[in-house]
């Protein structure tokens, strides 16, 4: 049987940090709290788990073992020094926050503060995202088995040791699901195109993208291989294959998208 988590305090209730928060009860949960300003979030409330508004509102005596920082990056500069107390009792600073580096976080929660840096997915919202985790020197073994418990609690779990990393990871898989989405989209809108009625056009694409991923994810063959498995020679598969896969269709542009959120990954450490 697994064993329960420890108190855990989570700044930022939004999607991400809710998704996290669910499969941690499933999981068991200590008491625990939640910081969030939102009205919605007071929906995030019970089974063990207070809502607040502010770091002010927490009890005196509450000691998380982790804090899990699930804020937009735009809004840390705010929002973190009103828990960076907590790093220096010993919690680890479990951050999700794209771009935000392991340096700049532990400048605003303290040089000492034990950080780990992490980007899930949302996917998550159903347990079957995928995390890549990059600590910063002196998280402790205990630590880190933490932190890995939190994030497999919503899915797969990897750990890098370059930092630098996270910046890609975030443009692939953190970026990941919209790319999907989009497919599932343009194949609708091109299935109603060619006359098939609206209602049917949606069912096609949503069944056929899930269900491809599904069969990538029970396959040990690669994408690659499976394509071509699909694709009869000289068949209508074949025929559509022949322009994304153009030199400027799908392989130029996914790079570009690709490097493109990269880079933006990066500029939101400043």
């Amino acid at each position: 049987m697994t064993e329960a988590l420890p108190p855990i305090l989570l700044l930022g209730g939004g999607r991400m940090g809710g998704a996290m928060l669910a499969g941690w009860r499933e999981r068991g949960l200590a008491p625990s709290f939640v910081i969030d300003p939102a009205p919605a979030a007071a929906a995030l409330a019970g089974d063990g788990v207070q809502v607040v508004t502010a770091a002010d509102g927490l009890p005196p005596g509450f000691a998380p073992a982790a804090v899990v920082l699930a804020v937009k990056p735009q809004q840390a500069d705010a929002a973190l020094p009103g828990v960076a107390r907590f790093a220096g009792h010993g919690a680890v600073m479990l951050s999700i926050m794209a771009g935000r580096t392991i340096a700049g976080l532990q400048t605003m929660l303290g040089t000492g503060a034990s950080v780990v840096r992490a980007m899930p997915n949302t996917p998550a919202a159903i347990r079957q995202g995928i995390t890549v985790a990059c600590p910063a020197p002196g998280v402790t073994p205990a630590q880190k088995a933490l932190c890995d418990g939190l994030l497999a609690s919503v899915g797969e779990v990897t750990w890098v040791d370059d930092e630098r990393l996270i910046d890609p990871v975030t443009a692939v898989s953190g970026g990941g699901p919209a790319y999907v989405f989009l497919l599932a989209e343009l194949l609708e809108r091109a299935a109603a195109e060619q006359g098939i009625p609206p209602a049917l056009a949606r069912q096609l694409a949503r069944v056929t993208v899930a269900g491809s991923g599904a069969l990538l994810a029970a396959s040990t063959e690669d994408a690659s291989a499976l394509r071509v498995a699909v694709t009869s020679p000289a068949g209508t598969t074949e025929r559509a294959l022949a322009v994304l896969m153009q030199d400027a269709a799908w392989p130029a542009l996914m790079s570009s998208a690709i490097d493109a959120a990269t880079r933006r990954s990066r500029e939101l450490a400043s």
